[in-house]
């Protein structure tokens, strides 16, 4: 039964990288091919030489040809650091990009004259950065840049996400010779911004959890009754009040962003003249939260 349910997990990720791959490919077929507006990575380079060689050769194919060429260089400087996620990836993406390029013809779909650059730009962001994170959530990976990224981050103190920033800005400013316009190169600009936000929001958006401190002398009960109610353990920390000299006891406890509700529900319900402080955490590993990956 483990077994199969394993099978199952694994065919559902790749199921869900290739939707990913798929909505990612189709962003940039929709809405910034056709507008000229070019974004990071090796999508971006293979768009530039599509657009600059005489022959017009797929943005697919050039891309499996680079992402080819980066894959064999990884090889030689890092050695079998790439999965079959990356291979898969890799190809998959290619191959959408053939696909609705060269073989359903997506920009016959919209007339992205009538969207304008702008709004092409920012749909082209937002629905790459969703089909990314939804690739990344599940493992995946189209290979490109981050290969460079941790070939340089080898030999030099520098970290492998501001290498990847810096090849995007070069990538995206190289995008003037395709059209000569400065303003695509701003949306360019745009499209990244867009789609960083959007990727952050798919990949931490359902992770989100909170930190909850509650200040109050029903402390214990309020944390029984969340332990028993909501699932979550708690921890009561020995205080004393700075002003009134009185021991007090603080109960600290992490929430994920669906359990926040009732929790606060809970601690109301129980002492509604209670100090409460929630904040924000950047990430939780543990029991019942992320696992820890080094």
């Amino acid at each position: 039964m483990q077994i199969f349910k394993k099978k199952s997990n694994i065919v559902l990720s790749y199921v869900l990288i290739t939707l990913g791959i798929i909505t990612y490919t189709f962003a940039w077929a929709a809405f910034m091919l056709p507008s000229k507006i070019i974004g990071g990575g090796v999508s971006g380079i293979s768009s530039i030489l599509y657009f600059l060689l005489p022959i017009h050769i797929p943005v697919g194919i050039m891309n499996l040809v680079i992402n080819a060429l980066l894959v064999l260089l990884g090889f030689k400087m890092l050695g079998s650091r790439f999965g079959v996620n990356t291979i898969y990836g890799i190809v998959m993406s290619s191959l959408m990009f053939i696909m609705w390029q060269q073989v359903l013809h997506v920009e016959e779909w919209f007339h992205v004259e009538e969207f304008g650059s702008f709004m092409c730009a920012i749909l082209g962001g937002a629905i790459c950065g969703a089909g990314i994170g939804l690739t990344f959530s599940m493992g995946g990976n189209s290979g490109g840049t981050d290969i460079i990224a941790l070939i340089v981050s080898k030999y030099y103190n520098i970290s492998p996400g501001k290498v990847i920033m810096y090849l995007d800005i070069v990538i995206i400013g190289c995008s003037f010779f395709v059209s000569h316009k400065i303003e695509n190169v701003v949306f360019g600009y745009i499209v990244m911004v867009t789609m960083t936000y959007v990727l952050d929001m798919v990949i931490d958006g359902n992770k989100q959890s909170y930190q909850v401190m509650v200040f109050s002398p029903k402390s214990r009960e309020i944390g029984e009754a969340i332990t028993r109610e909501v699932g979550r353990g708690a921890t009561l920390l020995e205080g004393e009040g700075c002003y009134t000299g009185k021991e007090q006891q603080v109960l600290m406890l992490i929430v994920h962003k669906t359990d926040k509700p009732h929790v606060m529900q809970i601690i109301n319900r129980i002492d509604n003249s209670a100090f409460i402080s929630v904040a924000k955490v950047q990430g939780v590993y543990g029991k019942n939260f992320e696992k820890l990956k080094l």
